[in-house]
């Protein structure tokens, strides 16, 4: 299955990008189960929000979750600059350092998280391998910070 496709929905299961989980949807009763670093790389790392199919579980005009994986020195060298939500990112390993226009914020531990509000500035860089998890909130239809 190419990146980018779409997976099945109720009554279908299949095998993510190269192999690494089977995923299943179950008919009718709602519930979908998955793996978080084989979905999040079927859509830059977002597991649920606005932006999936109504019919899927996943499916959100609350909130989004993002499973994000950073290899040591990712970084996002561009501002988000006039954010429409609020978010919480949380360190689930590594070493991961949020850029705010007043201060950065280094996670080191497991556990480790920041929350910022709308129209807060940010950046971010991996100073280690990480893996992180944002939820942000409201789930905004046409909105993109890239």
């Amino acid at each position: 299955m190419p990146i980018g496709a779409t997976l099945p929905y109720p009554g279908q299961s299949g095998t993510s990008p190269a192999g690494l989980v089977t995923f299943l949807v179950v008919d009718g009763d709602g519930v979908y189960t998955g793996h978080a670093a084989a979905d999040a790389a079927l859509d830059r790392g977002w597991l649920l929000g606005h932006f999936k199919d109504p019919s899927d579980p996943r499916h959100s005009e609350a909130l989004e979750i993002k499973w994000g994986v950073h290899p040591q020195g990712d970084e996002r060298p561009e501002w988000v600059r006039g954010e429409e939500r609020t978010a919480l990112l949380v360190l689930i390993g590594g070493r991961f350092r949020m850029r705010f226009p007043e201060r950065d914020v280094l996670l080191e531990r497991q556990g480790d998280y920041v929350v910022w509000g709308r129209g807060v500035d940010h950046s971010w860089y991996a100073e280690e391998e990480s893996v992180v998890l944002t939820v942000r909130w409201p789930s905004v239809p046409g909105y993109r910070a890239d």
